[in-house]
C-alpha cells in the first residue's frame, strides 16, 4: 500500500507562461482606459488556467478550449457591443465586400499595435527571471478586491446624491435607480406635449414646406472635417445649437420626424399607431398642405427604409432615383443620385404644379458611411465624408439660391437623422452606430425662410435649449399662424419646447444627466459613464 503511494504521480501547479503576456497587455490596456475589464471573468479564466491536471492530454486540451474562451473574453472587455448584434442586423448581408473590408480595417488600431508589441518584448526580456504568474494573479486579485486601477470602468458616480437623494443613494443600483426615476419623468413630461396648430386660413399667402432628412451628419462630423463653419449654415436663419436626434438609425428617426408633432416617445413606442395630431404632415395637410416623398436612393436598404415610412401616410415617391444618372453607389451596391439633379428636377416640377402649397419629406442617404464615387468609366473610388459633405452642403446652396430666384415663399427645414461617426469612440468603431451617443445625436438642425421676407443680413438666430423634433413641428405651426404680419423670428424662436438629450435604440439608451452622459446596453440592470 505504501509503495502504491509513493509511486502516485504527483499533480503540480502550473504556470500561466504564454497567457502571462495575455493578462499583462490587458492591464496595460485598461490602464490607457482602452478596455471595460471584467475582472471575475479574468480571475475565473486565470484559476482554470491554473488548475491541476493529470497526464498530458487534459492540459492541452484545456488550453485548446481557453484560446477561444479568452479571444471572447478580450472582446467582451471592450467597449464594443455583443458580437450578436452582427447578426441581428439583416443589413450586414447586404454589405459590399469593398465596404466589409473596410469596416474590418477600422478595428485594427496602430497606436495599440505598438504598445502590445512593446510590451511582447517587455515580456520576453524579463520572463527568464521573473515568475510573472504571480504578478498576474496578484494584479487580478488587486483588480477584483479593491478597483485599484485609475482605468477602470467606474459605474455611475455620485449621480443620486447630485439629484439631492437621501442616505444609501451612492450604491451603483440607488444611483441607477435615480435615472431611472428621472428618465420615467421624462417620458410622463413628454406624452402630455403636443404642437397645436391654428386652423386653417384661406386668405394667408401660402408657402412650402420642404423637409430634408439627412442621413449621417453630425456637428461632430463636420468638426472632424473642418467644415463646422461651413457657409451654408452662416447663410440659415435658424440653428438648433442642441438638437438631439434621439437615435442613431435611419428608419425610428425619418419617423420621429413624421411624428415630431407630439413630445419624445420611448423607442418601443415608435411601432405602435400614433395619436393623428402627433403626423407633422397629416397636420400640415390640414392646413391645405399636398404631401410629396423624394429620394436620391433606390436599393436594398431602401426598402427597408420605406416600409417605416409605409405607416406614417406619406405617398409614394413622386419620382425614381433611377431616373437620375449615378453619383455614387451605396454600401449594399445600390445606385444613389447627386441630391442637386434631384431636388431640381423636383423643384421644376413643382413650380409647374397647380397646388397651393406642398411639404416635400426628402430623405438622401449621400453622406452615409460606405459610399463609394462613381467614376465616368463605371468603375468606383473610396470618397471620404469631408469630399461627400462639400458636395452636399453645396447642392444644397444652389437648390436655395435656386428656389430665392423663383421667388416662391419656401421653408427649407434640415434635419438629419443622425451623424457617421466618422472618428468613433470608445465603444464604437468609425462607422459604428450601434449606440446612440451624443456625439452621434448632436446634428446641425437648421431652417432656412426663402422669400418670406427674412433679413439675411443679420445671421442666423440660434437656438441654445436643448430640443428635439417638437421644437420644429412647434415653429413651423407658428410660421404659418405668422403669416400675413411681419416676420418676427424672435417670437418665432421664443420660448419653443425643450427636450432633455434622451436617446435610444432597440439595444441601448444614452441620456445626458446632470451635465454628464450614461450609457447602458440591452441586458444591464445598471448606467454607467460613457466613456470620454
Amino acid at each position: 500500500m505504501s509503495d502504491a503511494v509513493a509511486t502516485a504521480p504527483v499533480l503540480k501547479w502550473p504556470e500561466l507562461g504564454l497567457w502571462n503576456l495575455y493578462f499583462l497587455a490587458k492591464f496595460v490596456l485598461l490602464w490607457m482606459g482602452l478596455l471595460d475589464f471584467n475582472a471575475l471573468l479574468n480571475l475565473l479564466l486565470a484559476a482554470g488556467l491554473l488548475l491541476p491536471l493529470p497526464g498530458p492530454w487534459l492540459p492541452r486540451l484545456r488550453n485548446v478550449v481557453a484560446v477561444p474562451l479568452g479571444a471572447a473574453l478580450l472582446y467582451k472587455d471592450t467597449w464594443y457591443p455583443p458580437f450578436r448584434r452582427l447578426f441581428e442586423q439583416s443589413e450586414v448581408l447586404a454589405f459590399s465586400v469593398d465596404y466589409v473590408i473596410d469596416l474590418l480595417g477600422r478595428f485594427v488600431n496602430w497606436d495599440v499595435l505598438g504598445v502590445l508589441l512593446a510590451i511582447a518584448l517587455t515580456y520576453l526580456f524579463i520572463a527568464p527571471w521573473v515568475r510573472l504568474t504571480l504578478v498576474s494573479v496578484a494584479l487580478l486579485l488587486w483588480v477584483y478586491l479593491a478597483g485599484a486601477l485609475p482605468a477602470i470602468s467606474a459605474p455611475v458616480q455620485s449621480v443620486a446624491s447630485e439629484a439631492g437623494t437621501t442616505q444609501g443613494a451612492s450604491s451603483p443600483l440607488a444611483e441607477s435607480k435615480a435615472i431611472d426615476a428621472w428618465l420615467e419623468q421624462f417620458y410622463r413630461e413628454q406624452a402630455g406635449k403636443m404642437t397645436r396648430f391654428p386652423e386653417r386660413n384661406p386668405t394667408a399667402e401660402p408657402f412650402d414646406l420642404l423637409v430634408l432628412n439627412v442621413c449621417s451628419l453630425a456637428w461632430d462630423d463636420l468638426e472632424d472635417a473642418g467644415m463646422r463653419d461651413n457657409a451654408l449654415f452662416r447663410r440659415m436663419n435658424v440653428v438648433f445649437d442642441r438638437f438631439n436626434s434621439a437615435t442613431s438609425y435611419s428608419g425610428p428617426a425619418a419617423i420621429r420626424m413624421l411624428r415630431a408633432s407630439c413630445g419624445q416617445p420611448h423607442h418601443i413606442k415608435l411601432y405602435e399607431p400614433a395619436n393623428e395630431q402627433c403626423m407633422l404632415f397629416d397636420n400640415l395637410a390640414k392646413l391645405g398642405y399636398s404631401p410629396e416623398l423624394m429620394l436620391n436612393h433606390n436599393g436594398p436598404i431602401t426598402r427597408k427604409y420605406m416600409t417605416f415610412l409605409a405607416g406614417q401616410h406619406l405617398p409614394a415617391p413622386l419620382m425614381s432615383s433611377d431616373e437620375f444618372p449615378t453619383a455614387l453607389k451605396s454600401y449594399d451596391g445600390a445606385n444613389i443620385a447627386r441630391d442637386h439633379d434631384v431636388l431640381q428636377a423636383w423643384w421644376t416640377q413643382r413650380i409647374k404644379e397647380q397646388k397651393p402649397a406642398v411639404s416635400l419629406f426628402y430623405n438622401t442617404i449621400t453622406l452615409h458611411d460606405g459610399n463609394r464615387i462613381t467614376n465616368a468609366d463605371g468603375s468606383t473610388r473610396r470618397a471620404s465624408f469631408q469630399e461627400r459633405a462639400k458636395n452636399f452642403l453645396g447642392d444644397i446652396d444652389q437648390f436655395i439660391d435656386m428656389i430665392q430666384q423663383s421667388g416662391r415663399r419656401v421653408v427649407l427645414v434640415l434635419v438629419p437623422e443622425h451623424g457617421a461617426a466618422v472618428h468613433g469612440d470608445r465603444m464604437q468603431i468609425s462607422g459604428m452606430r450601434e449606440i446612440p451617443s451624443r456625439s452621434i445625436t448632436h446634428v446641425p438642425a437648421v431652417i432656412k425662410l426663402i422669400n418670406m421676407g427674412e433679413n439675411d443680413q443679420q445671421g442666423p438666430l440660434h437656438v441654445t435649449t436643448p430640443s428635439s423634433y417638437l421644437a420644429v413641428s412647434e415653429l413651423i405651426a407658428r410660421l404659418y399662424a405668422q403669416q400675413g404680419g411681419p416676420l418676427d423670428l424672435a417670437a418665432l424662436t421664443h420660448d419653443l419646447p425643450t427636450t432633455a438629450a434622451v436617446s435610444e435604440n432597440s439595444d441601448s439608451a444614452v441620456v445626458e444627466f446632470q451635465g454628464r452622459p450614461y450609457v447602458r446596453i440591452k441586458g444591464q440592470t445598471q448606467w454607467m459613464l460613457y466613456p470620454e
